[in-house]
């Protein structure tokens, strides 16, 4: 999200983000709970999942969170670290803030927000296309398949009567 801007302005930034460590299997962000910061993962990996569904695996310099710093809305997805991670934490207003003095990162937000999408669109039409497929088992029942009657007709032998 920050690759195309300029050193002295990445060190301004950078200046003013937390950096945070976290443990093993620390659930940084859960799902459904409010946020207001968006995270940079400096070393280490997490894992993103929603209802306990794994759906990514970020490392070293891929972000996370920056949803919910724009629409202020609960968050998508937990996210929990696989090993010690340390991230730098990014506010909303930091990155407002940045912003205004740097026009480039919000294109550079649309961009990630725009794969992120086009990611989604193309596990969904995968999903889709598995749907639509054939089945591999025979969807005709054979010749000699006859269902049996319900109730039957004749009460059930009980064994040892």
């Amino acid at each position: 999200m920050f690759k195309e801007l300029r050193d002295d302005f990445l060190v301004r930034l950078a200046s003013v983000m937390d950096e945070v460590f976290y443990d093993s299997n620390y659930t940084i962000i859960t799902e459904g709970q409010e946020g207001r910061s968006m995270y940079i993962v400096v070393s280490g990996r997490v894992s993103v999942h929603i209802g306990g569904q794994e759906v990514a695996q970020l490392k070293e310099d891929e972000c996370f969170g920056e949803m919910s710093v724009f629409d202020a809305e609960p968050r998508s997805a937990s996210v929990t670290t696989l090993e010690p991670c340390a991230c730098l934490v990014l506010t909303q207003q930091q990155l407002y803030d940045a912003i205004d003095e740097t026009p480039g990162i919000a294109v550079n937000v649309i961009r990630l927000l725009s794969r992120r999408i086009r990611e989604l669109n193309q596990d969904l039409n995968q999903v889709k296309q598995q749907l639509t497929q054939p089945s591999p088992f025979p969807q005709t029942r054979p010749q000699w398949y006859r269902p049996l009657p319900f109730p039957p007709s004749e009460p059930l032998a009980r064994s040892g009567s």
